[in-house]
């Protein structure tokens, strides 16, 4: 049984969700999202995230997270602000000593949706009926649990892979 957390970092809204999985099974535990003072000057709302990050750690004791990586747009502004704010985010969980995991949006739709050029609400549908939810997750909170499903597909993945190479070793003794 392991408690994951992912992440979809924004310098105005940071969005998170933490799923355990538990013999191949991902469960809902939580999820939300972490909105900045937009007023505030970006130092004090790169503060507000690593502080929301660190309580969401301190409630639910992940032993793994997945961020979503920077995706470089039109404005380069703006993909150096989401960096910041990513960057808050990783700081507060390696501080707390969690390993961080990151997967490109492309990657996140692909373990979801079973496409990389999923849209939004494809991803919050398959994040509802991956995890059994009653209703839908606001878009950033839905994005973050999908980066959660992402990790465990990818470490149960990497599980199986593993051992089929001892099966493959095996056998070519």
């Amino acid at each position: 049984m392991s408690i994951i957390l992912g992440i979809d970092p924004g310098s105005r809204i940071t969005g998170y969700g933490v799923v355990e999985v538990h013999g191949g099974k991902s469960t809902y535990i939580d999820s939300g999202c972490i909105r900045t003072d937009t007023k505030a000057e970006l130092s004090e709302r790169l503060g507000q995230i690593f502080e929301g990050i660190n309580e969401v750690i301190r409630l639910h004791l992940p032993q793994e997270v997945g961020v979503e990586q920077v995706f470089m747009a039109k404005n380069a502004d703006s993909a150096l602000k989401l960096g910041q704010a990513r960057g808050a985010a990783i700081v507060a969980c390696t501080t707390h000593r969690i390993p961080v995991f990151e997967y490109s949006a492309r990657q996140v739709k692909q373990a979801v949706v079973g496409t990389g050029a999923a849209q939004k609400e494809q991803v919050q549908k398959m994040v509802c009926h991956l995890l059994r939810l009653s209703q839908t997750p606001q878009e950033d909170a839905a994005d973050a649990l999908g980066v959660a499903l992402c990790h465990t597909h990818m470490q149960q993945s990497l599980i199986r892979m593993a051992g089929a190479q001892k099966v493959r070793k095996r056998r070519i003794r």
